[in-house]
């Protein structure tokens, strides 16, 4: 069953670009945390969404929030796709989907990732969860008003 607003997120712990260890709770060591899950390092959408990211990073900072995207690309992958978008936050390799599977966002037949980001508090609840396959700066519009309100 899909996570939605208001429910409770289990820890978990992906590598990064890098394949260091990075775990939902050190994420949350600095205060809250948007996560994004999409399809495919450097596809034209996931492309632009993780730039809006990237774009607003600093109004995303003033309100001390830390930003993870994850996607089921191998680190090698996610290292370039920072590297050549210059991407200030880390990206989590979820090769067997199963935190894919925690949070419901698994696609058609399981496949791919759906486009959905979640906000989560620093108590570990979901306060924002927002899909949009078409619209790509949605994602970082929708986190940024739930911030403000």
């Amino acid at each position: 069953m899909p996570l939605k607003t208001g429910d409770s997120v289990p820890d978990f712990t992906l590598p990064d670009q890098e394949g260091s260890p990075v775990s939902l709770n050190s994420l949350l060591e600095k205060g809250p945390v948007v996560l994004f899950f999409y399809p495919k390092d450097d596809s034209p959408g996931c492309t632009r969404q993780a730039c809006s990211f990237r774009d607003n990073y600093s109004a995303l900072l003033k309100h001390g929030v830390t930003v993870a995207g994850v996607s089921r690309d191998p680190q090698d992958d996610h290292l370039s796709f920072i590297g050549k978008h210059d991407l200030p936050y880390p990206l989590l390799s979820d090769k067997d989907g199963s935190v894919h599977k925690q949070f419901g966002v698994l696609g058609l037949f399981g496949m791919l990732s759906r486009r959905i980001t979640f906000l989560i508090d620093t108590r570990k609840k979901i306060v924002l969860r927002h899909e949009d396959n078409f619209r790509m700066n949605s994602h970082v519009d929708a986190v940024l008003k739930a911030l403000e309100t």
